[in-house]
Formats: structure tokens, sequence, C-alpha cells
């Protein structure tokens, strides 16, 4: 069954407050407040962003 075709999430910016994530054409802060977890990952382990599959879902 296709989808929507979309961009592969990227993050676009990381600072000591959070990172930004880019999906397809809305950008979110990913706040360290909230996600704390995130915040002693590497840049290298943050940008490595991956969308689950619908398999992943069910």
């Amino acid at each position: 069954m296709p989808g929507v075709a979309t961009s592969a999430p990227e993050v676009t910016h990381v600072s000591r407050h959070g990172f930004w994530l880019l999906l397809g054409d809305e950008e979110l802060l990913v706040r360290f407040e909230d996600f704390p977890w995130f915040r002693q990952a590497t840049i290298d382990a943050l940008t490595n962003v991956e969308r689950p599959s619908a398999d992943h879902l069910y």
C-alpha cells in the first residue's frame, strides 16, 4: 500500500537547550528538559535519525 512520500527526518540545529528536528516542512524543538535522555547524547547519535517503519507500529 503506497503512502505519501516524505523527506527523511533531519536534525537542523543543536544547542544547550535541545535540538531542532525537521519533519517534512515542520521544524520541532526537542527540549532536553522534556526529553532528558538526549542530553548526554553525542552529536553523531542525535543526527542519526530514523523514521520507524509502519511494521513497527503493530
